[in-house]
């Protein structure tokens, strides 16, 4: 107990001493995106066109109040023509939601779920959401060349800054399992036979952990837990799930220092990695919290063997 009593008074004392980030007055002139049309396999394509759309006006709102890093972020995401969105809303901090593959024929899909601090401009770094899928996506292809994959890099939720008392809490994640298992749906309904792995990192798993017991009987095999603070669940039994449950830590995360407690809404309780938690372990390397989808790295190849269904070829820590 006094280990306990200990550890909350350490995030005590951090809850009150961060500061919640607010949107700046720029990001407040961004028009409020009009309702994507309803999505269906025939309709998937319209969906991309009127999603580039909203991130073209969104480009030109950029350019008139003079955000230069909305307007390097927003002009790189329609720099090829060839990407497909399938939801944007530049407002705040932003979201937006990425296909790479063919989202219609995928056997298999995995949705990236990230963690804090991710937001349109850095969308596309290695370290979050956009460039972290596109590596998994390169990773997966290398390792199943035949197989028929798609990567959704997730940003469809108000991901938490980092210095804020809102990544102590699971408040975020709660407000995000609507909108995460409206994704799966729409995923669903336009491919109909794909199997899905949710890939989730950092705070992202206290999402993820959230949202499993409300996404049957959505086709969803794998949910793989990395670099977690906790998920709130005493356990994989608490996340009432028939997914098969993965957790990773690398050694050079600095995730493991945080303490494995919830008292008085603050803290996500016991660390996945714990042979108590029950998940299956995979080994995630040696690397720092930020590079687990790192070209190159041990951590990319077991997620993406993850993603892929090929459990037997992943590496167990």
């Amino acid at each position: 107990m006094p280990s306990v009593r200990k550890a909350a008074a350490i995030m005590s004392i951090l809850a009150a001493s961060v500061s919640a980030a607010t949107a700046t007055s720029d990001t407040d002139m961004y028009a409020t995106p009009a309702p994507p049309p309803s999505t269906t396999s025939a309709t998937l394509d319209l969906r991309y066109k009127a999603t580039t759309r909203e991130i073209e006006s969104a480009l030109a709102t950029a350019r008139r109040v003079h955000d230069s890093d909305r307007t390097s972020a927003l002009t790189a995401l329609l720099a090829t023509g060839h990407r497909r969105f399938l939801v944007f809303d530049p407002r705040g901090r932003g979201r937006i939601v990425e296909v790479i593959g063919d989202l219609r024929r995928a056997d298999r899909i995995a949705v990236v779920v990230p963690g804090a601090d991710n937001s349109l401009t850095n969308y596309d770094s290695p370290k979050f959401a956009g460039g972290g899928s596109r590596a998994l996506y390169r990773q997966a292809r290398a390792a199943a060349p035949g197989t028929r994959l798609a990567v959704i890099a997730w940003l469809g939720y108000d991901s938490p800054p980092s210095l804020s008392t809102a990544v102590l809490t699971s408040k975020r994640a709660e407000q995000a399992v609507p909108t995460l298992r409206r994704l799966l749906t729409t995923i669903h309904r336009v491919n109909g036979h794909g199997r899905i792995a949710l890939l989730c990192h950092s705070y992202g798993s206290v999402v993820c952990a959230k949202a499993a017991p409300h996404l049957a009987p959505l086709p969803v095999d794998e949910i793989a837990l990395f670099g977690s603070p906790g998920t709130t669940a005493d356990n994989i039994t608490d996340l009432r799930t028939s997914a098969r449950v993965w957790a990773g830590r690398a050694k050079g995360d600095w995730m493991r220092h945080v303490p494995n407690v919830r008292f008085a809404g603050l803290g996500f309780g016991p660390d996945p990695v714990s042979p108590g938690f029950g998940a299956l372990r995979f080994d995630a390397g040696t690397g720092p919290h930020s590079a687990y989808l790192k070209s190159g790295s041990l951590a990319l190849r077991n997620l993406a063997l993850i993603a892929l269904g090929r459990a037997t070829e992943v590496t167990r820590a």
